[in-house]
C-alpha cells in the first residue's frame, strides 16, 4: 500500500513494483526497475528516502530514521529479506543480507558486501568494496572481482522482478491438488559457495 503522511506522497516510477502487502508511506521517491516485497516497511514519515534506480528491498525489510534525516540506497543497492536499514547510507550495488541491520549515519561503501545478520553500529563507515561480517560489524576482506560478479547478477534478477510482476502475478484461489503437468522452474542462479567451488 502506498501512504501520504502531512502532504508527503511517495514517488514511484512506473517500471518499479511495490507488492500490496508492502507499505510506503511520505517522503519516498523509488526509481526505476525497483522491486519491494512483501511485509517490506519504508517509512519517509520524518525525512526523506531515496531508492535510486535498480534497488530491491525484500520481503519484511524496515527502511526508517530518526526525525530530520534523510537517506539514500544508491543505484543496484541489494536489501536482504528482513534487513533493517535505520538512517543510513548504502552505496551503489552494495548487497546487505538477510536480518541485518545498519543502524543511524552508518555508510555502506559501492560495492561492499554485509553477512546475514550483520550488525553494523551506528556512525561506521564501511569502505568500498569491503566484505563485512558479525556483531559489531568487521571487515574481513576486500571484496573480489568475482564476489561482485555473482552479486550483479543476484541483483539482475530482482530488476527483473518487477516486470514479471507486473505481467503475472494475481491474486487467486489455492488448486487443491498438484497438476500433473506442472512445469519445473529453470536454476537462474546458484549459492556463493556454488558459484566457486573448484
Amino acid at each position: 500500500m502506498i501512504y501520504s503522511f502531512k502532504g508527503f506522497t511517495p514517488v514511484v516510477h512506473e517500471s518499479s513494483f511495490v507488492h500490496p502487502l508492502a507499505a510506503v508511506t511520505g517522503n519516498v521517491i523509488i526509481g526505476k526497475n525497483c522491486y519491494i516485497g512483501p511485509g517490506a516497511a519504508i517509512r519517509g514519515d520524518w525525512g526523506q528516502i531515496i531508492l535510486e534506480d535498480g534497488v530491491n528491498v525484500q520481503e519484511n525489510c524496515t527502511v526508517h530514521m530518526f526525525p530530520g534525516k534523510s537517506i539514500t540506497l544508491k543505484e543496484s543497492a541489494h536489501i536482504g529479506h528482513g534487513a533493517i536499514i535505520h538512517g543510513a547510507n548504502l552505496g551503489r550495488n552494495c548487497l546487505i543480507g538477510m536480518n541485518s541491520v545498519i543502524m543511524d549515519d552508518a555508510e555502506i561503501g559501492d560495492e561492499s558486501i554485509v553477512g546475514a545478520m550483520t550488525f553494523v553500529k551506528a556512525e561506521t563507515i564501511i569502505p568500498k568494496r569491503s566484505l563485512v561480517v558479525g556483531n559489531p560489524a568487521k571487515v574481513v576482506k576486500q571484496v573480489s572481482d568475482e564476489m561482485m560478479a555473482w552479486k550483479t547478477k543476484g541483483t539482475k534478477l530482482y530488476q527483473q522482478l518487477p516486470t514479471d510482476c507486473q505481467e503475472t502475478l494475481k491474486e487467486v484461489e489455492p488448486l487443491r491438488e498438484v497438476p500433473t503437468d506442472l512445469p519445473k522452474q529453470e536454476e537462474a542462479y546458484k549459492n556463493l559457495r556454488d558459484t566457486f567451488k573448484k
